[in-house]
């Protein structure tokens, strides 16, 4: 299990939002990596989750992404705690 820590005015690059006009949400990404990459080798999953990562502007640590990159691989739910933060 991870977590993340973000800002009000960031939780939108996480978490997918209508209302938001952001477009990269990192709940997306790995929705459709998980859908897509169910079985591969997690060495083979987390580039592709870290480029998610920096796309939404998100830093998850190495471990944090070879966590859910295991996850994807195994099919496995993976959960994130994650940390709203003052400014």
């Amino acid at each position: 299990m991870g977590e993340i820590s973000v800002t009000p005015e960031h939780l939108d690059h996480l978490l997918a939002d209508p209302a938001s006009a952001y477009t990269h949400p990192y709940q997306r990404a790995y929705a459709e990596l998980a859908a897509a990459h169910r079985g591969r080798p997690a060495a083979e999953i987390v580039p592709l989750l870290r480029t998610a990562a920096d796309q939404a502007l998100l830093s998850f640590t190495a471990a944090d992404l070879a966590e859910q990159a295991e996850a994807i691989s195994s099919g496995a739910p993976y959960e994130l705690r994650v940390r709203v933060t003052a400014r």
